[in-house]
C-alpha cells in the first residue's frame, strides 16, 4: 500500500503519510487513491480542490462551513512548512474543544484528512507556504463560520503571537459563541 493511515490524539482525524519514492531525477509518490483511503476509513467524495499561497506568519482560520454544506478536507503542503490545527466542534464529543496540531511540509509530505465537524487553520512557519486541500463540498457563503484563531478557552498553542490575519479572521467569535451545527454520532468516518 503506498499509504500509512495513522489516527490522531482525535481518532478522527487521520495522518497519511505516501510512500515516496526518490531517485536522481527526483520523486513520485501518490497523493490519493479511493480504494485505499476507502480501505482506511475515509468514505467520502471530494468535490473541490483549492490551493493557497501564504507568507510567513500568516494564519489562516479556523474555519469550518456548517451542513449541509459542511467540508471534509485532505490538506497537503507543496511548498514550505505549516503549523497546522484541527478543532474538534462537535456537539456532545468527547473530544470536544479539543485540538490537535501538526507539522505539515513539503519535506515530509504529509497529508492530514480532517472530516466535517472540525475548524482548521494554519501558520506558515516557512518564508512562503502552498498549501492544496481536496474538499467534500463546495464553498457556500451562507454556511461559512469560523472560531477566533487565540480564544482563550482553546489556548492554542500558536507558534506566533501577533501573526498576519484576514479582515474575517480578526472577527470570528470565541467557540462558545460560534454558530456551529455539528452532533457527534460514534460512527466511521
Amino acid at each position: 500500500m503506498p499509504f500509512a493511515f495513522k489516527r490522531l490524539g482525535i481518532p478522527a482525524l487521520i495522518l497519511i503519510e505516501p510512500k515516496v519514492f526518490e531517485d536522481g531525477r527526483g520523486f513520485f509518490m501518490e497523493t490519493y487513491k479511493m480504494p485505499d483511503f476507502i480501505a482506511a476509513g475515509i468514505k467520502v467524495n471530494f468535490v473541490q480542490e483549492n490551493c493557497s499561497r501564504s507568507s510567513k506568519g500568516v494564519l489562516r482560520g479556523l474555519h469550518y462551513q456548517n451542513p449541509p454544506f459542511a467540508q471534509g478536507k485532505l490538506i497537503r503542503v507543496v511548498k514550505g512548512e505549516i503549523f497546522d490545527v484541527a478543532v474538534d466542534i462537535r456537539k456532545d464529543s468527547p473530544t470536544w474543544g479539543k485540538w490537535v496540531r501538526l507539522i505539515l511540509s513539503e519535506e515530509n509530505k504529509n497529508i492530514l484528512y480532517v472530516p466535517a465537524g472540525f475548524a482548521h487553520g494554519f501558520c506558515v512557519l516557512s518564508e512562503i507556504a502552498e498549501v492544496v486541500y481536496k474538499i467534500t463540498s463546495v464553498y457556500s457563503a451562507e454556511s461559512e463560520a469560523g472560531i477566533i484563531w487565540n480564544d482563550k478557552d482553546l489556548d492554542i498553542e500558536w507558534p506566533v503571537e501577533e501573526p498576519v490575519l484576514s479582515e474575517k479572521d480578526k472577527k470570528w467569535p470565541a467557540l462558545k459563541n460560534a454558530d456551529i451545527r455539528f452532533h457527534y454520532a460514534e460512527e466511521t468516518l
